[in-house]
């Protein structure tokens, strides 16, 4: 048997995408059912539509007359690190437990704020930094003819292949533009085209709001910019180069722009980098560009089409009917009519999501932040940084199913960068070994609590990030990778079972002092506080972590450690998983305080029922129904987030017509940007997520409900249409989503009905499979 050439394999792989990308008119116009798609401009940034390769980020307008490109670089950011470390915060810890035992936790909040916050102004200033926009590119067209007159205008988002397209006609002219950020070759790729020669008349500039410069050398053309770093002004740097090919007319370069007159074809090249962790990006902004004006742009793209589909095409999903025929901004206002004539909606919000995920992180650079990839801004919202009480955990939930696995390594990444500062952190506050981090963090590895202790004490972060790291590997099961994050486990562990103190009238286990995320409570005396011992997700996630430590120590055979025994012993003495208040609902504090908000947009107690699984259904029925009843209070409202935390809870209850529900106010359109979680959520036109503002945690929490409804697994149990709501049941089929413990499954189903399915597997297994209201034993082949 002759052996198969792999470079030759490669090659023909190419040859076939080049074929299909020559030939895309004909064959990629045919699916619309995984496409955004418009008859108008965009008229704010909300409106535009995300391309990314894990690194650049562009967000073309569809302009006509002028165009802007929001960009973006994941690693651009200012600030720098900081000691935000109180050393004398120790000092005050056991005054403060004093105070919330003997029931006065107003005065020990006041205590906290005094000596027990970070040093210094924390995330409110200049050193702590910001996700920033990188600059804004500027196409100006000439046509030389009435705009309004524009006939046939179409503007779409391709998410088989990572392509924005805009298209028009005027005049009896066809224009075209595509736009797409390399996955092969990491550069910004646009080319323009018109049905008739020579009439391409456009200027092309780049800028910034402030802190950078824009010039041309060598025939590039340049913004170069130098951010804040909170210290002496010299932070992050950066370069971005363009450069152009054309076919006909002529070229100019100006001080500060490049002009092109008279040409049939433009295509222009966007490379980007900074100097994040010490990278010469001069040189290697450069060579990247030379390398990608040295091929074709049917080689480049069909390159960038292998690259992004290797991942894209893992999973397929189809739920029946779909309203394609509608632009996305109109379908939405359909769907808020007759949702369950459009169930295709929410395949394409789905493999939207798995979409953002692709283009917004990429092994070896930073995790998704608050806005993923994309910010149109200077100072974003929050700073557009990483929120540890559910929102950079909530980015990276949908992954495991999604068949995006390996996407959840920046976050290690960004993770171990916590644990050396973070060690700082627990001995400075807590006299405590291990690490913790807080509320808040940044890429410059922030561990210290926020500034208030209102919201900043929460010392979960750390324990719930562990819960992410953990999850991945139920699902792939690698053992090469729970050693890498075994250390992280233990740390977190040690940080824990150091500093738990004792709830005098159980004698249980408790953290303290901490407090339910961004949630208040009334003391008997009347006085609104937050803080308190013990809070129940606390309890819920040293629990979890250390089960998960004492599992993770017996699979990599570490068991015999006394740490490990420790740990044990400590978890027999923790607070109970839950706690059911004399309403029925389950306790968010360790006394059943009245609440200030019964509404409030976090539902942190209920972490025990999703992410974790310390409240199941079938094996605790009692405090599944406590958890229904808790969420009955909180109601169906909130931001994007917190309707799409819903939705997974529901899930987990197996209420797929509530969880529906959920999803319904989901898709409600959006159009405000202003800071205002009192709207209700939604997402823009655009499908991205609104709080509002945008935050794409919404678009990633959705994604992971809707693969909630369909399949839930959990040790050796996979459960099929746990949650699935009429609106879905006539007919579907999923292929390739992940289960725990490293399977795949394919089914289809009607009527609500399993038809088939397949799990498979690299080795085999004897999987507890749930379906059609009956339980049968699967083995994998």
């Amino acid at each position: 048997m002759k052996r198969i050439n792999h470079d030759h394999l490669n090659h023909f792989r190419i040859i076939i995408c080049m074929l299909l990308f020559l030939s895309s008119g004909k064959i990629f116009g045919q699916n619309t059912d995984l496409k955004l798609w418009y008859r108008q401009p965009a008229k704010q940034w909300e409106e535009t539509l995300p391309l990314g390769n894990g690194k650049i980020g562009m967000m073309p307008d569809g302009g006509l007359q002028t165009e802007q490109l929001v960009l973006n670089d994941i690693t651009l950011w200012s600030g720098s690190p900081q000691d935000a470390n109180n050393d004398e915060a120790g000092n005050y810890l056991d005054s403060i437990r004093s105070l919330i035992k003997k029931g006065k936790n107003d005065l020990a909040q006041q205590l906290i704020d005094q000596h027990f916050v970070c040093k210094g102004p924390g995330s409110g200033g200049k050193q702590w930094g910001c996700y920033q926009n990188l600059g804004n590119l500027t196409l100006n067209f000439d046509h030389k003819m009435d705009i309004a007159k524009v006939k046939n205008y179409h503007r779409e988002l391709d998410l088989e292949h990572a392509i924005v397209r805009t298209s028009y006609q005027l005049d009896g002219i066809n224009y075209s533009r595509e736009y797409w950020t390399s996955f092969s070759d990491d550069v910004a790729v646009i080319k323009l085209k018109s049905s008739k020669r020579g009439k391409i008349n456009l200027q092309i500039k780049i800028e910034r709001s402030e802190r950078a410069t824009s010039f041309t050398k060598d025939g590039e053309l340049i913004l170069f910019g130098q951010l804040d770093n909170g210290v002496d002004g010299k932070g992050m740097q950066f370069k971005t180069r363009i450069r152009t090919k054309i076919k006909g007319g002529i070229q100019q370069i100006n001080s500060q722009n490049i002009e092109i007159k008279g040409a049939d074809e433009v295509l222009l090249y966007l490379a980007t980098d900074t100097d994040f962790k010490g990278k010469d990006f001069e040189t290697t902004s450069r060579a990247t560009l030379d390398a990608a004006m040295k091929k074709s742009y049917e080689k480049q793209y069909a390159e960038h089409i292998k690259h992004y589909t290797e991942k894209f095409d893992r999973l397929r999903l189809t739920l029946g009917r779909s309203k394609t025929d509608l632009p996305t901004d109109q379908r939405l206002v359909s769907f808020g009519k007759e949702p369950d004539a459009d169930p295709g909606l929410a395949v394409l919000f789905y493999q939207y999501g798995r979409y953002l995920s692709i283009s917004s992180t990429r092994i070896g650079l930073l995790p998704p932040n608050l806005q993923g990839l994309w910010a149109n801004q200077i100072q974003t919202p929050w700073n557009s940084d990483y929120h540890l009480d559910i929102n950079v955990q909530m980015n990276h939930w949908h992954l495991g199913a999604a068949n995006l696995g390996e996407l959840n390594e920046p976050l290690v990444n960004l993770v171990e960068g916590l644990m050396i500062p973070g060690q700082r952190t627990a001995k400075a506050y807590y006299h405590a070994n291990g690490w913790v981090a807080h509320v808040i963090t940044n890429v410059w590895g922030y561990t210290a609590p926020g500034e208030s202790a209102s919201w900043g004490i929460t010392n979960a972060g750390s324990g719930w990030l562990c819960n992410n790291l953990w999850e991945h590997y139920l699902y792939s099961e690698d053992k090469t990778y729970l050693n890498r994050i075994y250390p992280i486990l233990y740390g977190a562990a040690q940080f824990y079972a150091n500093a738990l103190t004792t709830y005098p009238s159980k004698g249980w286990l408790v953290t303290s002092p901490s407090v339910s995320p961004e949630n208040s409570f009334k003391l008997p005396n009347g006085h609104q506080v937050n803080v308190t011992m013990g809070p129940t997700i606390d309890n819920q996630i040293v629990r979890e972590l250390f089960q998960n430590l004492i599992e993770a120590s017996q699979i990599l055979e570490k068991s015999s450690d006394p740490f490990i025994t420790e740990v044990t012993q400590k978890l027999k003495k923790l607070a109970p998983v839950v706690q059911i208040g004399k309403d029925g609902r389950i306790m968010e504090w360790i006394e059943d305080y009245e609440e200030v908000d019964p509404q409030h947009r976090h539902i942190s107690h209920l972490y025990g029922l999703y992410p974790g699984y310390l409240i199941q259904k079938d094996n605790n029925p009692v405090w599944a129904d406590a958890a229904r009843k808790s969420l009955e209070v909180r109601v169906d409202d909130g931001p994007s987030w917190a309707i799409a935390h819903k939705m997974l809870f529901w899930s987990r209850l197996h209420d797929g017509e509530r969880a529906y529900k959920l999803f319904k106010q989901l898709m409600t359109p959006r159009v405000d940007t202003r800071i205002n979680y009192g709207a209700g959520g939604g997402v823009y036109s655009n499908l991205l997520a609104a709080g509002p503002p945008f935050q794409i945690d919404g678009n990633f929490g959705g994604a992971a409900g809707i693969a909630e409804m369909l399949v839930q697994s959990h040790a050796d149990s996979v459960y099929l249409l746990p949650a699935i709501p009429r609106a879905w049941k006539k007919e579907g089929n999923i292929r390739g989503i992940r289960l725990k413990g490293n399977c795949t499954l394919e089914m289809t189903w009607k009527e609500g009905e399993i038809v088939n399915y397949k799990i498979n597997s690299p080795r085999h297994k004897k999987i507890n499979v749930y379906k059609n209201g009956k339980w049968e034993l699967y083995h994998t082949s």
